[in-house]
C-alpha cells in the first residue's frame, strides 16, 4: 500500500475520522473522550489511537496514568479542513450544520468559518499582510498594528510556518494560519472577543463552536474594519 493509501486508509475509518475531527480545535483528550466520541469500546479506541499515532497523525504526551492525544501538527489539520470540504462540495444542497458553526469555529488553532475568513480578507486587502514564499509576511503597518494590539509576534514566528493559507471547509476561500494565525485566535479568546459556545460538548462539530461577544463585535469592526 502506498503511503498515500495507508493514509487515506487511516483517515477513511469511521471511527478514526470521529476522533481526528473531535482534535481539530488543538487541544489534546484522552484515550477514553476519544472513545466516546467515536462511540467505540476502551480496547478498539486503543487500537485506532495507536494506528493513528504509527500513521503520524496523532502525537501522544503520556502524564501519569493518563495518555494525551493531539493532532501531529497543522498540515494535519488543514488536511482534514479540506477533506471536510470535499465531502460536502458534491451535495449542493442548503448548508446542513447550524449557522453558528459555520459563523465562526476553530480549525486547530486557528479562526475559520466566515470570521476566520473575513479576518483574511481585512487583513490581506488592507495591506498588514503581503505574499512571502508561498505563505505571507507582515508589512510595516501590519507589524505595528499587531503588535498594539498584543498579537505575540514572537511566538508567531517560532512556527514551522509564520502565515499561510487553509482553505476554509464550510467557506470555500482561504482563512489565515501558521503561528501568526494561532497568536491571534489566541488573543480574540484572550480578551474574549470571541468565546467557545460549547467547548465541553462530546459532538465534534459542536465543540468547535467560536460566538462573538458584544465587546467582540465592536472590537472586530473597530480593529479590523470586520462586521461579524
Amino acid at each position: 500500500m502506498t503511503s498515500l493509501a495507508a493514509t487515506a486508509a487511516l483517515i477513511g475509518d469511521p471511527s478514526r475520522a470521529a476522533m481526528l475531527q473531535a482534535l481539530l480545535p488543538g487541544e489534546s483528550l484522552t484515550a477514553g473522550e476519544l472513545a466516546r466520541i467515536a462511540g467505540i469500546g476502551a480496547p478498539a479506541a486503543s487500537a485506532q489511537l495507536k494506528a493513528l499515532a504509527e500513521g503520524g497523525l496523532v502525537a501522544v504526551h503520556a502524564q501519569g496514568r493518563h495518555r494525551w492525544f493531539r493532532l501531529a501538527g497543522e498540515e494535519v489539520a488543514q488536511a482534514i479542513e479540506t477533506l471536510l470540504g470535499l465531502a460536502a462540495r458534491p451535495a449542493r444542497r442548503p448548508w446542513p450544520h447550524d449557522e453558528a458553526l459555520r459563523r465562526g469555529r476553530l480549525c486547530w488553532h486557528h479562526v475559520a468559518g466566515r470570521i476566520g475568513v473575513g479576518l483574511h480578507g481585512r487583513l490581506t486587502g488592507e495591506g498588514w499582510l503581503q505574499p512571502e514564499g508561498g505563505g505571507w509576511t507582515l508589512t510595516g503597518t501590519g507589524e505595528a498594528r499587531m503588535a498594539a494590539l498584543g498579537v505575540d509576534l514572537a511566538a508567531a514566528r517560532r512556527a514551522p510556518r509564520f502565515a499561510c493559507d487553509c482553505m476554509d471547509w464550510s467557506e470555500r476561500r482561504p482563512h489565515l494560519a501558521g503561528g501568526l494565525g494561532r497568536e491571534l485566535a489566541t488573543l480574540l479568546l484572550r480578551r474574549k472577543w470571541l468565546v467557545r459556545i460549547e467547548p465541553e460538548a462530546t459532538d465534534t462539530l459542536r465543540r468547535r463552536r467560536l460566538h462573538p461577544t458584544p465587546e467582540g463585535l465592536r472590537a472586530l469592526e473597530a480593529e479590523f474594519g470586520l462586521a461579524a
